[in-house]
């Protein structure tokens, strides 16, 4: 009998011994280490704010959801405390395991067969979700004791502080939220820092079951489980009865978006700069980002909601031709700065119809005459010899030309006709064609591409690939790239890069990163640049090819350039103020054609619209003229100065020194007293067919021909102006002494004026009208003038 007993005692101590051996194996052979916390932590999300603040973007790691770290003075107190409530009230007397609630749950689940209760304090469950994350959906005893160790020397080594810290930056709140400061953000839309009580106790509530207690899908039962917080705070005194009432009360106003995505192509523009500076090494992927961009959001709506309207105005309904315009791109920028205020890549980044994703902001497109004022600005330059000024003629009259391959090149403008001697001024503002490629092989590819490249135009490279096509844009650049180079006109000549990110703080708001500033360069003569702006501001100089009060005028000072490509492939406009510039790019991403869609109809309206709604209850800014600017008065058609032969004279501007020292010399008088022109043999064809009288014709007859308005105008009536500030002049030109010269309108007498200048103001008015003066001679012969046709449009 003692032999068996000894033998029972024996195999008792035996297994007892193996199980003292074992189990403290099976249990603990495998357990994490406490040093290796700091890898364990949630891999911070990236936030990506507007210029006030105003969330964008979101970008999430990949495994995971949003977080943001916040040092535990930047927790809210209101959290903490309702976060102690309701999970751990003697947190900062506990040793991190609360005994008592262990033995409890044991019991409670020896009773019930499994694991069914929990018992943990905030130090177990940061002990669970960071370093036994594996293991968080097993309810067993051996997980209990695990995290219950664990929990033990993470307040062997950190503070009660720091736990509590790592509780509120890493527990899951729901809602793909770890952290208070991504809760807060994503169901409230703010930072945790301005959490109140009524939020607070909401948020401490969700961990234990986010997705039953989110309160997007199930808000009643998130008031309800936010009630039991507040008991509890009230229970451990942390709040009094009546600030529980007061919270209880309090209504809650949820986050409306809390996953958005605005101005997405930007927004990957950002993050593509964010992955350089991540790979340099400037930032971190660990650190918690927020990256304060310089988009204005408010602007950034209003102008997506024109955008889309306008193109949508396109759509053709019954019996109405489709112009097949699909899409459109338009860009902010803040010239003295560079920064992007603005920048929508498509009608709808969405919509593959239209290939949406892809960014037209920044994709090369060619750019029509949109191109013009930078070759424009080079031939003006007056550091270069013998530079053009806005008063030069240029002879808008047909011109073959020599390609680089031998080819021959015969541009034509836009409306088929040809205007004769018109200015620099004249030939920039109304975008005329043969003009412009005359000035192009007058400065040469080289030098207009260098200006380009030095404007930020990087898509122009070699200038052996380019021929005199280049004038009238049949080089390819971004519209980005275009609006770029347009600011150093708005801003006196001075270039600046152009910028997306102002500054990356981390989520307590401490700087880390603010991207180099580069100085402005000083690419353009401060006069120069004046002078385009004034040029692309002359609403008198552009009615040539788009008529006077054109949808290009709006309510104040502003500068603008128009471009259509060849069969209407695209369109552009870009204009600006002194602090605002506005580029729109109009057509569709697969480089199918519009039909009869020109940068006056399709991007013209977008670019108004948006400058006259941006700029509203701003003051009008003027171009701010430089120093070393004189006004002179010209001969009209030669730009030289005046003689007494010449019947219209003009003041224009000059960059000093560049002013004519010469007299025309196109004008002549003869014995007779008659006027005659002198003028280069091309272009006296069409002198002709415009009734002026040459030096070298041999018919004696005196002539009556008038020069202004010019057969086939287009003008328009704005209704921003008194009508009846809205008036042309009316000139005629004769080489004979007249007794008196009548006007006529339609066949109506206007006015009749007896001695030199001939000329009066007509008041616009809608319709088609016809224009010609009949004249009486000393000896009593009579007259008449050329018939000049032309249409006046309402707007």
């Amino acid at each position: 009998m003692r032999t068996k007993l000894r033998t029972g005692w024996n195999g008792f101590a035996v297994l007892a011994l193996f199980l003292f051996a074992t189990v403290p194996i099976y249990l603990f052979h495998d357990l994490p280490s406490i040093n290796d916390l700091p890898e364990k932590i949630n891999q911070p999300s990236i936030r990506i704010t507007d210029r006030n603040g105003r969330l964008l973007y979101e970008i999430l790691p990949v495994t995971g959801g949003r977080n943001a770290v916040l040092g535990i003075e930047s927790l809210p107190q209101c959290v903490k405390d309702a976060t102690i409530a309701v999970e751990d009230k003697n947190f900062y007397e506990n040793p991190g395991v609360d005994f008592g609630g262990i033995l409890r749950a044991l019991w409670i689940n020896l009773r019930g067969g499994e694991t069914l209760s929990g018992g943990s304090t905030i130090t177990q469950q940061v002990a669970r979700t960071l370093l036994l994350s594996d293991e968080k959906s097993q309810r067993t005893i051996r997980r209990k004791l695990r995290e219950t160790v664990l929990a033990w020397g993470l307040t062997r080594v950190y503070s009660k502080d720091e736990i509590l810290a790592l509780y509120l930056n890493q527990i899951y709140y729901g809602g793909l939220a770890y952290g208070i400061e991504a809760a807060s953000q994503t169901y409230f839309g703010k930072p945790a820092s301005d959490l109140l009580l009524p939020e607070c106790a909401l948020l401490a509530g969700l961990p234990q079951t986010p997705g039953v207690y989110d309160p997007f899908t199930n808000p009643d039962l998130a008031i309800e489980r936010q009630h039991v917080v507040l008991d509890l705070m009230e229970k451990n005194g942390y709040i009094t009865s009546s600030q529980k009432k007061d919270a209880e009360n309090a209504p809650l106003s949820y986050n409306a978006e809390p996953y958005p995505i605005e101005a997405p192509h930007f927004i990957w523009m950002v993050k593509d700069q964010l992955d350089e500076l991540f790979a340099s090494g400037t930032l971190h992927a660990q650190q918690s980002l927020v990256v304060r961009t310089t988009l204005d959001l408010s602007m950034q709506n209003l102008a997506e909601e024109i955008v889309r309207r306008r193109i949508d105005g396109f759509k053709p309904g019954p019996g109405e031709i489709n112009r097949n315009v699909n899409n459109a791109a338009l860009v902010v920028i803040h010239p003295q700065t560079g920064e992007i205020l603005t920048l929508v890549g498509s009608v709808d980044y969405f919509d593959s119809s239209i290939h949406g994703a892809i960014n037209m902001a920044i994709t090369p497109r060619q750019s029509g005459s949109a191109f013009k004022p930078v070759m424009y600005a080079a031939a003006l330059d007056p550091h270069q010899p013998d530079p053009l000024t806005a008063a030069s003629t240029l002879m808008d009259v047909p011109h073959t030309f020599t390609t680089r391959d031998g080819q021959p090149y015969q541009p034509v403008n836009y409306d088929g006709r040809e205007h004769g001697f018109v200015s620099v001024r004249d030939s920039l503002a109304s975008s005329l064609n043969v003009p412009a490629v005359l000035v192009l092989q007058k400065i040469g590819i080289e030098n207009v591409i260098s200006l380009a490249q030095k404007l930020g135009i990087q898509s122009l490279q070699d200038p052996g690939q380019y021929d005199l096509s280049l004038a009238l844009g049949g080089g390819e650049m971004s519209l980005l790239e275009l609006c770029g180079a347009y600011s150093a006109f708005a801003d006196a000549g001075t270039y600046q890069e152009v910028v997306s990110i102002l500054d990356v703080r981390d989520a307590d708001g401490m700087m880390i990163y603010v991207p180099e500033k580069y100085p402005a360069r000083q690419v353009v003569d401060p006069r120069v640049a004046w002078l385009i702006s004034d040029i692309l501001g002359d609403d008198q100089a552009r009615s040539l090819g788009f008529g006077v009060n054109s949808v290009l005028k709006i309510d104040r000072t502003a500068a603008v350039k128009t471009g259509t490509t060849t069969n209407f492939h695209d369109n552009w406009t870009i204009g600006y103020t002194p602090d605002m510039l506005v580029g729109v790019w109009v057509g569709n991403s697969n480089y199918q054609a519009m039909h009869d869609v020109t940068g006056l109809t399709g991007a013209a309206p977008i670019w108004a619209e948006v400058m006259r709604t941006v700029l509203q209850g701003q003051p009008d800014e003027k171009f701010r003229q430089p120093p070393g600017m004189i006004r002179t008065e010209v001969c009209d058609l030669s730009g030289l100065l005046p003689t007494e032969a010449c019947p219209h004279i003009k003041g224009e501007w000059f960059i000093e020194g560049t002013q004519p020292v010469t007299h025309d010399s196109y004008y002549e008088l003869t014995s007779t007293g008659g006027l005659v022109l002198n003028i280069p043999v091309e272009a006296q064809a069409w002198a002709r067919s415009q009734g002026y009288r040459l030096i070298d014709d041999s018919n004696p007859e005196a002539n009556l021909t008038l020069i202004f308005p010019i057969d086939g105008t287009t003008f328009r009536i704005t209704p921003d102006l008194d009508l009846s500030a809205q008036q042309i002049e009316v000139s005629l030109l004769t080489d004979s002494e007249l007794a008196q010269a009548t006007f006529f309108v339609d066949g109506i007498g206007m006015v009749t004026v007896p001695a030199s200048p001939y000329q009066f103001w007509w008041k616009l008015s809608a319709g088609q009208h016809r224009f010609w003066a009949e004249g009486v001679t000393a000896s009593g012969q009579v007259l008449k003038s050329n018939v000049v046709t032309i249409t006046v449009l309402n707007e």
